[in-house]
């Protein structure tokens, strides 16, 4: 057991990678619970990680591939969007079949596979950090932009009708956003600690936020304090990052639960 490793310049990349990335898909999480649409969460990351998988092997970037795998899982959850968890269950499956088989079947897949999957953060460069840093920029401004017709189409489902306005467009562009997120988190963090920064804070925001503003910021400080504590135990007791993540936050969560009942 050994935290000098974490003032090694080696590690600064990836740690405000993260960093950004866990402040970016609370927020995110919140708005996918209001709709009651978590679940696309994992969807979104399972379908990165096949694309990342599939980019690799045919020489293409890992996060070019990720990322133009979650937009089209974001486009068909915005056209399925009646099949409801349906059509997020066969976009797992199939995601999760195609990766195993890659995984299987290609020499340079399986290390990259258990890569995604175990969430080794420390593997990331520069290019993660920009591509995480122009996602903040473009999503932040867009998802405040996005807030209140969201908000409208989920508490007030009638108001657009009334008005004889359409809310897909900024339903689909939503959905877009998320999947970018998500991706570009899923080729950073790994699959299931993407995940759980999307789910677990907003689960937590949703007990304790006295209003949806103060949700969104408590979800955001959730998410970056959880990352912060992860990163440092998994550097310093040479723990993949992913399942260190997602225990704490679980773990988190559960304590939130049991302070809350008592209350």
């Amino acid at each position: 057991m050994s935290f000098d490793l974490l003032f090694d310049p080696l590690f600064r990349v990836p740690f405000f990678t993260g960093l950004l990335l866990a402040a970016l898909l609370p927020p995110i999480g919140m708005y996918l619970r209001l709709r009651n649409e978590w679940l696309a969460a994992l969807a979104f990351a399972q379908m990165a990680s096949a694309g990342a998988l599939l980019a690799m092997v045919t020489g293409w970037p890992m996060l070019a591939g990720g990322a133009l795998a979650a937009l089209l899982a974001a486009l068909a959850k915005g056209l399925m969007a009646r099949a409801g968890a349906g059509a997020y269950a066969s976009m797992m499956l199939l995601a999760w079949g195609g990766g195993v088989l890659l995984v299987a079947n290609h020499p340079l897949a399986e290390q990259a596979g258990h890569a995604l999957f175990d969430g080794q953060l420390y593997f990331t460069g520069e290019g993660h950090l920009l591509a995480a840093g122009v996602a903040c920029a473009v999503v932040v401004p867009l998802l405040a932009w996005l807030s209140k017709p969201l908000l409208l189409g989920r508490l007030f489902p009638e108001f657009y009708r009334a008005r004889g306005r359409d809310a897909r467009p900024r339903l689909m562009l939503f959905d877009l956003l998320a999947g970018l997120a998500v991706a570009l988190a899923t080729i950073s963090l790994g699959v299931m600690a993407a995940f759980a920064l999307v789910f677990v804070p907003p689960l937590i925001a949703y007990r304790f936020a006295a209003s949806w503003r103060a949700g969104l910021v408590l979800s955001s400080v959730i998410g970056m304090g959880g990352y912060c504590v992860s990163f440092a135990a998994s550097l310093g007791f040479d723990q993949p990052f992913g399942p260190v993540c997602a225990v704490l936050l679980v773990m988190l969560s559960v304590m939130s639960s049991v302070n809350s009942d008592r209350m």
